[in-house]
């Protein structure tokens, strides 16, 4: 196994962990009382990530924990892949 296949590895983990922490977001949302629509989620995007973070912050005085692990997950996938497709073993 090679560095850029580890690499790719570790982004499609990334993005699938996204897609899990996204699901987790709209469950939140719904227990909370927002209403929201998994076929749409795509096209709601911002909205749904904006009424988390107000949701949350207004219980806790910050953003959720999910909210972090989002960032985190989409920045892991980016970076793990621009490295496999732009480092020096490519």
């Amino acid at each position: 196994m090679n560095i850029q296949n580890l690499l790719l590895g570790i982004g499609g983990l990334g993005v699938l962990a996204n897609v899990v922490i996204w699901i987790l977001i709209m469950a939140a949302l719904d227990r909370r009382g927002y209403k929201t629509n998994i076929l749409w989620a795509r096209f709601h995007f911002f909205k749904y990530m904006s009424a988390y973070k107000e949701a949350t912050r207004k219980e806790t005085g910050k953003p959720g924990l999910l909210f972090y692990f989002w960032i985190g997950s989409i920045n892991v996938a980016a970076i793990a892949f621009l490295l496999a497709v732009l480092g020096p073993w490519a």
